[in-house]
């Protein structure tokens, strides 16, 4: 049996599972609603470290082209979500969720083609 090939477009297909999962379950969700989901914000939470986790996979040739994405941001909400859990603000997590995730999914969608 031969293994899955796991080169830029299967880590950035990845990326965009995780982001459809977050612009799914929090489209028109309000802070305070996310704030009393605690499953929700745990998922939410997960997904943005799976984000970054399959980001750090693409290659340098990939990330060189697509200087579009903000890797450094993406890599940074990550570190924040891992070194400050139980510290992160929910504003933080919910501005990047309405303002920022639509934009950041579009641009990985077209780096398909």
């Amino acid at each position: 049996m031969l293994g899955i090939s796991k080169n830029d477009q299967y880590y950035v297909e990845k990326i965009l599972k995780d982001n459809k999962f977050l612009l799914t379950h929090t489209q028109g969700m309000t802070k305070e609603a996310l704030e009393k989901n605690e499953v929700l914000v745990d998922s939410v939470l997960f997904r943005f470290i799976q984000i970054s986790e399959n980001i750090k996979r693409l290659t340098d040739e990939f990330k060189n082209k697509h200087t579009e994405i903000p890797w450094i941001s993406v890599i940074g909400l990550r570190n924040r979500i891992v070194h400050d859990y139980g510290e992160i603000k929910l504003e933080i997590i919910h501005h990047t969720l309405h303002n920022d995730l639509v934009n950041l999914n579009e641009i990985f969608k077209n780096s398909l083609y």
